[in-house]
């Protein structure tokens, strides 16, 4: 079975090679190059939670507007949280469709998954039905919770300018005006809440393998104390 991050690379080679039905022109890749090269460069990915910080708590809106706590699901076990940037994004579907895959395995390890993004729950209920995701997709609007993380980022002038040229309307896609993302992000947390494995992508073309968790997963497994 090809691996997540080959099925990336195979998209991203079609599509800057401009393959049918991709027809981008040149000019398009260079904007999202530059965009990327920038954000990689700032830093930015450095700055975020990483492993041994302690992560925010959140509760959060899923696709059908029940509130999902982390603190909830933390008194079950191990909770692996992605954060993806939205429906429109074919990257953050073919991970959402990896992470389902990946889910009999995390359940296994007794672990809950839950993703992460700023769209609204309409999108959010789109994500779910074109993926065939089973875990809840939660609606983080104006990257609030992100932001604790450390994730969002606001997109630069030019790059707003050719997404409104594409019609890749962000602020339609979440309801919000603001133009911000989050870096592409998984975290895994132990029912402490300490963090206990990280990976931010500031390139959104580049995500771990699912299967990265479980070590992170099977090593919270040996830590826990055994009732006496």
């Amino acid at each position: 079975m090809m691996s997540l991050q080959a099925q990336l690379d195979a998209f991203k080679a079609d599509f800057e090679a401009g393959k049918p039905p991709y027809q981008v022109p040149p000019e398009v890749i260079a904007v999202m190059h530059r965009a990327t090269a920038e954000l990689v460069a700032s830093g930015a990915a450095q700055r975020a939670l990483k492993a041994g910080d302690r992560a925010p708590a959140f509760t959060l809106p899923d696709a059908d507007g029940t509130l999902v706590s982390s603190a909830q699901l933390l008194e079950r076990g191990p909770l692996v949280v992605s954060f993806y940037r939205g429906v429109w994004c074919p990257y953050c579907n073919m991970e959402l469709q990896a992470l389902q895959a990946a889910l009999p395995d995390y359940r296994a390890a007794g672990a809950n998954l839950v993703a992460l993004s700023p769209q609204t729950a309409a999108n959010s209920r789109k994500s779910a039905r074109q993926n065939g995701v089973e875990f809840p997709i939660l609606s983080d609007l104006r990257n609030e919770v992100a932001a604790a993380f450390g994730l969002r980022f606001e997109l630069p002038e030019y790059l707003v300018d050719l997404y409104k040229q594409l019609k890749n309307d962000l602020p339609g896609f979440n309801a919000d005006p603001s133009w911000t993302l989050p870096m592409p992000a998984r975290y895994v947390i132990a029912p402490s809440g300490e963090i206990v494995y990280a990976e931010v992508n500031p390139d959104y073309t580049r995500r771990p393998e699912p299967s990265d968790l479980l070590p992170a997963l099977r090593s919270i497994a040996t830590r826990t104390p055994s009732p006496l």
